[in-house]
């Protein structure tokens, strides 16, 4: 266990990071703004089938993989899917099963990756086909050294304006040398600067309707060569 474990409060079943004083997801309804954001956002399950990896920016109580999970399972299409996700602060695993335990819907894939995964696990195989890895650790340091590359980003730190250090310009740019060809981003924040900054990135940023109190979130999508 890594010693800069998520520090929490809880305000009715939801964690709140104590760090950063931000609900680790919506006080509303979590499942769906998960699959608004993360899932709509990047065209999700139409893209399932072949080989999809999955890149995340802040794994948290680990909802959005369940939800991409589940949506994984019921499109049932062959392939491969691999999850890789950068988190700093990692739950202790009983945080991370009280969280979970706000969505029963889940609670079967919830109990396979407490079983399967504690933080510096290394990947692991949590279904026919598959695969979740967490890098433990600062994602400015650890995204510009991994050696692979996602077709799906779901940048999903802590508000910008509470944590601004997994927002920085160069982070997105780190995120942009590790997106395949026409692979796409999505986020909650619809921020100025964040735009701006995935635009120079070189990715294609849109805006759209965001999810429950929030008016807006952005999309973005990384051109085809010519």
């Amino acid at each position: 266990m890594t010693d800069q474990t998520a520090k929490l409060d809880w305000r009715d079943g939801v964690p709140i990071a104590r760090d950063f004083d931000d609900p680790y997801f919506s006080l509303d309804d979590g499942l769906a703004e998960t699959r608004h954001v993360f899932l709509d956002g990047n065209d999700l399950p139409a893209r399932f089938g072949g080989d999809l990896r999955i890149g995340e920016l802040g794994f948290g109580t680990g909802l959005n993989l369940l939800v991409t999970w589940d949506a994984w399972v019921q499109a049932d299409r062959p392939g491969r899917l691999d999850f890789t996700s950068f988190e700093a602060f990692p739950m202790a695993q009983a945080d991370m099963a009280a969280a979970l335990a706000h969505f029963p819907t889940l609670a079967g894939y919830a109990a396979k990756l407490l079983a399967a995964w504690t933080p510096g696990t290394g990947p692991v195989a949590l279904d026919d086909g598959l695969t979740l890895e967490v890098i433990i650790g600062d994602a400015r340091l650890t995204l510009p050294a991994w050696q692979g590359a996602a077709d799906a980003w779901y940048l999903d730190g802590f508000s910008p304006a509470k944590n601004p250090e997994l927002w920085e310009p160069a982070l997105l740019q780190a995120v942009a040398a590790h997106t395949r060809m026409g692979g796409t981003a999505a986020t909650y924040s619809a921020a100025g600067h964040i735009r701006r900054a995935l635009a120079d990135a070189g990715f294609t940023v849109t805006r759209h309707p965001g999810y429950g109190r929030k008016r807006h979130m952005t999309r973005a999508r990384m051109q085809d060569a010519d």
